[in-house]
């Protein structure tokens, strides 16, 4: 989940704060954050457009094992970001630090770094577009206050209750609490001037198994915005059932069959193919989709929005990375292929409106990118399209998806493992397998989605997919 423009975790519109003596914040309208940002854009010279951000915040991790503190680090970070453009030149400079010295030499590096770059007639500074923020709940007083010891104990009590689930499950490694807290702000000649802030918890563990001198790792991870929310019991849960589930799994025959992609995998797979929908592949012409707006390019059972308006999600978000009011920009409607995803200089390249798709840190220069991934859910359990399924695999994990995985032509081709389906049940497990077919084929050859719609982690929300006609190699 994150905020578009600050650190990831940390982002709030309208209103800047104080941490008061209980710990909680207090909401002070001349932060100072935001009195920095504008002296520097008050630098501006004739003709030269400034864009500020800065970002500060706090967090703390506390990893065990073996029921015995492993480490509790608890980093304070300061960071800031400026653009410069003049005469279609772009300078940027970043530093790790938001005092004023430091911040004005670093608009001075990107005044000295526009030197050396190429006019370009698209570099301009996003201008506000009318369009209004949707306000979102990203913060939590009690993450601040939240004592050390009740973050220890949360984490002690993850490994306990994992290593308390299966017998074959011998160590949980990785186990820990984190979370943070933090706020950003973004100013510049444009008209652009914002401050959010954001707050988040997580949990995780990574337990390993044995058996029959055979050893499996399974993983289980959470997030949610405050400490009180955290479900140890879900997480391990989660994690236990990965960390046996393969043991005895052998390579399948060869075929073509139906896949069954649970939340997670599903959203892995539309992960990608929100990146060939991305402004700059499209305008590169390194889409596969580059010219199909308005075609069907998917199933029409599959609907698919990035929307960070959601406030359902952990990952809603009020602007994007140029300060841009979010909004919903569906992708794929009913399989019909309906929108791209631009940033300001991408939009201008192709001379539409942007659609506040720009995705940054505050060291980077702005990108073009989904923020939240919502698919449409449809009908049934997990358990009621295994049913339906004769002979078929349940993805458990896809491996090699970098290099697997072409973003011009759609070539997919990569490493799974699972649980076999046989005659509408769940049957033995299977590894060493290679997936092949092309991005195109995948989407075309969805028969159904799933109503087991959940938010996942990451701030997406996606449901079960169901995939014809995809090749399995094993023996």
């Amino acid at each position: 989940m994150g905020s578009n423009w600050g650190d990831s975790r940390y982002r709030r519109h309208g209103s800047v704060w104080n941490l008061k003596d209980d710990g909680t914040m207090s909401e002070n309208f001349a932060d100072d954050l935001l009195g920095l940002a504008d002296s520097l854009v008050a630098q501006a010279e004739p003709g030269e457009e400034i864009e500020v951000v800065l970002s500060r915040g706090t967090s703390t991790t506390v990893k065990v094992y073996n029921q015995s503190i492993e480490s509790l680090t608890s980093a304070d970070g300061s960071s800031g970001g400026i653009r410069v453009i003049r005469d279609g030149q772009l300078g940027f400079a970043h530093c790790g630090s938001t005092d004023e010295a430091v911040l004005r030499q670093t608009l001075a590096e990107a005044r000295d770094n526009l030197r050396f770059a190429e006019p370009d007639e698209f570099n301009r500074l996003a201008e506000p577009d009318g369009v209004e923020s949707v306000r979102q709940a990203t913060w939590s007083d009690e993450v601040l206050s939240f004592p050390a010891d009740k973050k220890i104990e949360l984490a002690m009590a993850l490994e306990s209750k994992v290593l308390g689930l299966d017998d074959r499950i011998v160590s949980a490694r990785s186990t820990s609490y984190s979370d943070g807290w933090g706020h950003s702000v973004m100013v510049s000649t444009a008209g652009i001037r914002i401050a959010e802030r954001s707050s988040s918890c997580s949990i995780g563990t990574q337990p390993l198994s044995e058996s029959d001198g055979e050893t499996q790792i399974g993983f289980g991870y959470g997030v949610w915005l405050e400490p009180s929310q955290v479900d140890v019991d879900k997480v391990a849960a989660e994690a236990a059932e990965r960390a046996v589930k393969l043991f005895g799994a052998k390579k399948p025959l060869s075929g073509r069959m139906p896949i069954i992609l649970e939340p997670r995998l599903a959203m892995t797979l539309l992960g990608i193919v929100s990146g060939m929908l991305a402004g700059d592949t499209v305008v590169r012409g390194r889409s596969p989709f580059a010219n199909r707006l308005g075609e069907s390019i998917a199933s029409p059972l599959l609907t698919l929005t990035d929307d960070p308006t959601r406030s359902e999600s952990l990952g809603a978000a009020e602007f994007d990375g140029e300060g841009l009011a979010c909004r919903p920009n569906p992708l794929i409607v009913k399989g019909d292929l309906n929108r791209f995803l631009y940033d300001t200089y991408t939009a201008r390249r192709v001379g539409v409106a942007p659609t506040a798709s720009a995705v940054r840190g505050v060291r980077s220069l702005p990108g073009v990118g989904a923020q939240l991934l919502v698919m449409e859910p449809g009908a049934g359990s997990l358990e009621e399209l295994i049913a339906g399924v004769d002979q078929g695999l349940l993805v458990n994990s896809f491996s090699g998806l970098h290099s697997g995985v072409n973003a011009v032509s759609g070539d997919f081709s990569v490493g799974a493992d699972g649980l076999m389906i046989r005659d509408g049940a769940i049957a033995e497990p299977v590894r060493e397998i290679t997936a092949a077919s092309t991005i195109q084929r995948l989407l075309q050859n969805i028969v159904a989605v799933g109503g087991d719609f959940e938010w996942l982690p990451s701030g997406d929300g996606a449901a079960t997919l169901v995939i014809e006609d995809v090749s399995i190699a094993g023996v």
